[in-house]
């Protein structure tokens, strides 16, 4: 691991940006107290929303932390089949007695506002996930003393990342819950995404910058595990939604163990990108239908996600979950920093003690 990277993470464990307010400073603060990196969440803010709430998290640590961006997605989607769509989502509406939100409402997610705002105020870390930022901007972040991660789905994507100047990759699984970070959004290839373990080796041997494993991880045993396929640290973020300072609805964290939601599922119903939820009537419903659209189904399903969180009805809300959601635990998160670190220690310790035989010979 570079010694940059090292010196941020006292425990290889990353809390992972969640949009849509989970990742709240609260969180962040908690983690990075801990010896963990904690995240803000810029998607779907506004600049001065984002900045308010790094002066917020400053506030509560001194430790280091980090802020995560979308990139600005292309004018691909077919509008004839958003407004399909919307048609077939007029039902939900008259339902939950709420207006269809303007699939027009912008494509950019404020990125050139919020890049200014981190230029001029720099933080330790930036991450960015939907693509890979221009090698000026990573350059011109690097010089303000910031750190910057990318997000990909595959060695091919980890490369890019490499070759456009970032400190360091993400290597997101297809197990992660939330949004994958697939560079291009290619609907002849839902579905195909790769597992963690074999996304991070294959990623490992195709670049030389630090790479943080991310998807479905909910224990320390499992951050070794990727650890020892060739990552520097793990990125979690399921496992700290679950956490009192997690800004995540009270229906959402509980239907992370709910028997009611058993599995998850890759699915465009919300936002038109494939996103990885609880398995609930909406998204059974609708998932089938959902065009590639993004952010235009993002902004469509808006009023109807907020409608269905403000009535506690679980099976109309976008409940984001890595596979490993039944894994959770009510814990603080500086808790389950400790614990995760505790448990990653056990697993290291576990698996020193089998490289050697138990007469005291040497090690295989």
């Amino acid at each position: 691991m570079s010694s940059a990277l090292t010196d941020l993470l006292p425990h290889p464990i990353v809390q992972a940006p969640m949009a849509g307010g989970v990742s709240v400073p609260q969180l962040a603060a908690a983690v990075s107290e801990a010896g963990g990196l904690g995240f803000l969440a810029a998607g779907y803010k506004t600049a001065d929303g984002m900045y308010q709430e790094i002066k917020q998290l400053r506030g509560l640590t001194g430790r280091p932390f980090g802020v995560n961006l979308f990139m600005p997605q292309p004018e691909y989607a077919d509008p004839a089949a958003v407004e399909v769509y919307a048609n077939q989502l007029a039902g939900e509406a008259a339902w939950y007695e709420t207006e269809l939100g303007d699939p027009d409402s912008g494509r950019d997610d404020g990125y050139d506002a919020k890049l200014a705002v981190l230029l001029d105020n720099p933080v330790p870390v930036v991450s960015f996930h939907f693509g890979v930022p221009a090698p000026d901007v990573l350059e011109s972040l690097h010089r303000a003393g910031t750190l910057t991660l990318v997000t990909a789905t595959t060695a091919e994507e980890a490369l890019a990342v490499q070759r456009a100047g970032a400190a360091a990759v993400v290597a997101q699984g297809v197990e992660a819950g939330g949004h994958q970070g697939t560079h291009r959004d290619n609907p002849e290839t839902d579905g195909a995404g790769v597992g963690l373990l074999s996304l991070v080796a294959q990623v490992r041997e195709s670049v030389d910058i630090p790479v943080v494993a991310a998807g479905g991880i909910m224990r320390g045993s499992q951050i070794a595990a990727v650890l020892a396929a060739g990552a520097d640290a793990a990125q979690l973020g399921t496992a700290f939604l679950a956490t009192p300072e997690s800004g995540a609805n009270a229906v959402h964290k509980e239907a992370l163990t709910n028997p009611l939601f058993a599995r998850t599922e890759l699915t465009r119903a919300f936002s038109g990108r494939p996103a990885r939820g609880l398995v609930n009537r909406f998204l059974r419903e609708h998932g089938p239908y959902a065009p590639a659209a993004y952010p235009d189904v993002h902004h469509l399903t808006s009023p109807l996600r907020k409608a269905a969180a403000k009535a506690a009805d679980a099976q109309g809300m976008a409940l984001w979950a890595g596979q490993g959601h039944r894994m959770a635990r009510d814990l603080p998160a500086g808790r389950l920093v400790e614990v995760l670190a505790a448990e990653l220690a056990a697993a290291r310790t576990a698996l020193s003690s089998s490289d050697g035989t138990e007469d005291g010979g040497t090690a295989r």
